[in-house]
């Protein structure tokens, strides 16, 4: 029976890849010209720091524009509120991965409610869907493509 994932999963490199750009910009940038602004990758968490609040919000529009030329969808980055005291202004970033169970029960919901003849099983942190044809999958994924949900969906491990 034919079969796909629906996962929510990062590209490490392409994050990396997009962080050392924004800090190479930063670099280059005359606004920030001996300030000491930084971007930091943790695991799944992404820290800016600056010297004022008005640098925090250039340097995060920077990392979006990187990410978004990179191929990351910015809807898995959940933005914290930033830190800011006299001398310094911190903004951490999470990155989300995998589908929760709230959404992967937004996405079963989907497909049972459209009436295409596959089904959903929840596994884990993805969503399995299985059909008889693969034109019912493929119908299956432009379906979540249009849902509107807070993490960015991939779909892989397709069998035929």
């Amino acid at each position: 029976m034919p079969s796909f994932d629906v996962v929510s999963e990062l590209d490490y490199h392409e994050l990396t890849n997009a962080v050392d750009q924004a800090t190479r910009e930063l670099e280059g940038r005359f606004d920030f010209k001996g300030s000491d602004a930084t971007f930091s990758l943790e695991k799944n968490e992404l820290t800016l720091d600056a010297p004022a609040d008005f640098q925090l919000k250039q340097m995060l529009d920077i990392v979006k524009l990187k990410l978004t030329k990179r191929g990351i969808d910015l809807v898995c980055l959940e933005i914290k509120d930033p830190e800011i005291n006299l001398a310094r202004a911190k903004q951490k970033v999470i990155l989300r991965e995998g589908v929760d169970a709230d959404n992967a029960r937004k996405i079963q919901r989907a497909i049972k409610d459209s009436k295409l003849k596959v089904q959903g099983a929840i596994q884990g942190t993805k969503v399995r869907v299985t059909g008889k044809s693969r034109d019912e999958l493929q119908a299956a994924m432009a379906l979540l493509r249009q849902q509107k949900l807070e993490v960015a969906l991939q779909f892989n491990n397709f069998r035929d």
